[in-house]
Order: C-alpha cells, then structure tokens, then sequence
C-alpha cells in the first residue's frame, strides 16, 4: 500500500440526500456536486469538491437501497484551517455536536459531530 494517499475515496451513506447535502454544504461552506450514479435505479450520490491528483481524498455522500446511514464505526475527518470554524455551524445546519474542539496534542485539534443522517464526522485542523 503506498504511504502517499492510502485513503483515495470515501462514501457517507445518508437516509436523506436534501437534508444531509444542506447540512455539509452549509457546515463546509461547499457546494456538493450530483454524480451519475454507476448502477441505476435506487441510486443517488453528491460528490465533495476534490482534485484527484492532489493528497488526500475525495468522497461523496450516497444514497442507495438497502444502506442505511448511521450506525457504523468509520469516521471521516474533514481538513480545516481552525475547526472551530465549522463546529460553529454544526448545530445551526440540523446536525449534533459530540466532541468539541478538543487537543489532540502535537497533531492538532479535532471536533467530532453527527451529521443529520446518524453519522459521526470529524474536523481536524493544526490551529
């Protein structure tokens, strides 16, 4: 496995495409971007702005059949400048926040939240 850039996608699978988008877009201050969906009917997907040939990974929330959101252990840490940025707009966008900007010693600070869908995301920056 390269030690460049060992994760290259990520998905967060959401209930609600609407309100999980408004959510993201408004706590990032992003705007997400519908994608074809590969295999059909019961598929929807809105991708995070990304340059694949760039460090770090791209991703996009998905709706899909059979695939609830929430419920699982992986947590995808968003890059900030200062995460108390975004943790200001957490609670005004529908989602909760868990963890407040909290030390994680020489690496940084984090903030962990859930998402309106029952995810656990996280905010990671230096300062």
């Amino acid at each position: 496995m390269s030690a460049k850039k060992p994760i290259v996608w990520f998905e967060i699978y959401v209930d609600n495409m609407e309100r999980a988008s408004k959510l993201y877009e408004s706590v990032m201050d992003i705007k997400l971007e519908t994608l074809l969906a590969p295999s059909g009917d019961g598929f929807q997907m809105k991708s995070f702005p990304g340059d694949m040939e760039r460090y770090g990974a791209s991703g996009a929330l998905v709706k899909m059949e059979g695939v609830n959101a929430g419920g699982n252990s992986t947590v995808v840490y968003f890059g900030s400048e200062d995460c108390i940025t975004e943790e200001r707009r957490v609670k005004n966008a529908g989602g909760k926040i868990f963890k407040p900007k909290m030390s994680i010693g020489e690496y940084g600070f984090i903030t962990l939240f859930f998402d309106t869908e029952g995810n656990m995301v996280g905010l990671h920056s230096m300062k």
